[in-house]
Order: C-alpha cells, then sequence, then structure tokens
C-alpha cells in the first residue's frame, strides 16, 4: 500500500512537471555578451497589458513558467541601455524559446543634460528580488494579489493560494509585520489594497534567521507608499444641521511631522 501511495505521488509530480510550460530567452548586449538582472517583461501582444515580471540571471537568460497560450512580445530592459521588445509570437502552450534580445548602450548627450533619477522595475539584491511599482503601469488599474500573480517566481492556484518558487505556505508581510491572515482571507484583503497605494513588493525566496519564518517557503513583503510631506498640517470640519431641533458638529485633526519624529 505504501509503495503504491509512492507511485501515485510520483506520477503526480511527474504530470506537474511535464505539464509545466516554459517561454524563454536570453537578453544580450551588442556585443553578444550577456545581461545579468536586466528586466523582462512579457506583455500582450493585442494591448500590451503586463502578463508576467521576471529577470535575467547572471548568462542572461529568463524563463516564464505557467503562461496561458496566446500572442505576446516581449520587453527587457536595463540600466545604461534602451530598451528593445521582440517581435510578436504566438505561443500555443508547448516549450517555446525566444530569439535573443539585444539592448544597445544609450546613447550619451552632453549639452542640456537632464538627469531623471528611476529605479528599476526589478531590482535583484543579495537576499531578495524587489518589484518596483510606484511609477510604472503596474501601479494603475490592479489590486495587490494582481500584481502577485505577475511577479517574478510568485504563482496563484485556482482558489489563489500564493506559491513561491515552487514553494507552497509562503508568509505574507505587511510594512514588515506579518499578516494574521491566510487562505481566503489572505487573499480577499488583498484584492482589496489598490495597487496606487503599494510602493515595491520584496520577495525573499531564502529567509534569514532574523524573519523566523515557519518553514523554507518563503516571504512576499508589502511596502505601502508612505507619506513624505513634512511639517505641520491638519484639518477642520464643522456642520449645522436645522429641523425641529438644531445641531451642530465640528473635528480638529492636527499632525506634525519631521525626520524622526510623528506626533498627532
Amino acid at each position: 500500500m505504501k509503495s503504491l501511495l509512492t507511485i501515485i505521488l510520483s506520477l503526480s509530480l511527474f504530470q506537474t512537471v511535464a505539464f509545466a510550460r516554459h517561454i524563454s530567452g536570453s537578453v544580450k548586449d551588442a556585443e553578444n555578451k550577456p545581461i545579468e538582472n536586466a528586466s523582462v517583461v512579457l506583455l500582450n501582444a493585442k494591448d500590451s497589458s503586463v502578463i508576467k515580471l521576471g529577470a535575467a540571471n547572471k548568462n542572461g537568460k529568463y524563463d516564464f513558467e505557467n503562461i496561458k497560450a496566446g500572442h505576446y512580445i516581449i520587453k527587457a530592459t536595463a540600466v545604461g541601455f534602451s530598451p528593445a521588445v521582440s517581435p510578436s509570437f504566438e505561443y500555443k502552450g508547448d516549450d517555446l524559446a525566444v530569439a535573443d534580445l539585444h539592448l544597445e548602450k544609450s546613447a550619451t548627450q552632453l549639452a542640456n543634460v537632464t538627469v531623471i533619477a528611476h529605479k528599476p522595475l526589478i531590482e535583484v539584491k543579495a537576499d531578495r528580488m524587489v518589484v518596483n511599482v510606484e511609477g510604472t503601469i503596474n501601479a494603475t488599474g490592479n489590486d495587490a494579489l494582481e500584481l502577485l500573480r505577475r511577479s517574478p517566481g510568485v504563482m496563484l492556484d485556482k482558489d489563489d493560494n500564493i506559491s513561491m518558487a515552487g514553494k507552497n505556505g509562503v508568509k505574507v508581510n505587511i510594512d514588515g509585520k506579518p499578516s494574521p491572515l491566510g487562505g481566503a482571507d489572505l487573499a480577499n484583503y488583498l484584492k482589496s489594497i489598490p495597487s496606487v497605494s503599494i510602493e515595491s513588493i520584496e520577495l525573499i525566496t531564502n529567509p534569514s534567521a532574523k524573519y523566523e519564518a515557519s518553514g523554507n517557503a518563503g516571504i512576499i513583503n508589502i511596502r505601502f507608499k508612505k507619506d513624505k510631506s513634512l511639517g505641520t498640517n491638519g484639518t477642520i470640519t464643522a456642520g449645522f444641521n436645522a429641523g425641529y431641533y438644531s445641531n451642530y458638529n465640528g473635528g480638529v485633526s492636527l499632525n506634525h511631522r519631521n525626520k524622526k519624529i510623528i506626533a498627532r
């Protein structure tokens, strides 16, 4: 009986792997050298909506897994390079290798230079991958759960259970604090969070001991935008109702903020 159960589980795992189809490719420079950590985005060819985000590894290779059949394009960006976009292609659900994307170095013009700082869409750090949501097309018209669905290495099943790097039981933190919710409650909460309120999403696949994570499934930390206004500000409200009996109401709200102190 135990052997039969082992065989069934093995066959189930084989089927899962067998049906995990991939869209893969490479990002290189003009000299055909791989570009590490380039941001790669899978877009719907019809309306350029974001389907999935990814990042190239140290060999410049990227991979999108479990993508539905359809027509897509791929856009690659990297600091110091001009973006590159692939031709539209049809994906039929089988493994597909897309032609290499070659990025040209950005032209530099010294006259009338204006320096504008932009965070890359995806930052690959030593212990985590950061998806910068603020100021990108992903910050419009979506919720937090949909952003996670598009994030690199994150998968959602039919019941909106979250897995990362193929592991279930991922913990979700909000501004560094563990969320007490799980399952359907967590999914509903994430659906209630508008993407415009999110600054970034941190994907930590191998949490260090300081996170005290149960198991080793990983942590997703959602960081909200912070109110950067400094100084003293407040609001005053007042109202008056006239009827058989008249009444009024009012309220005052004040807060003071500097770089070290927030007082309300």
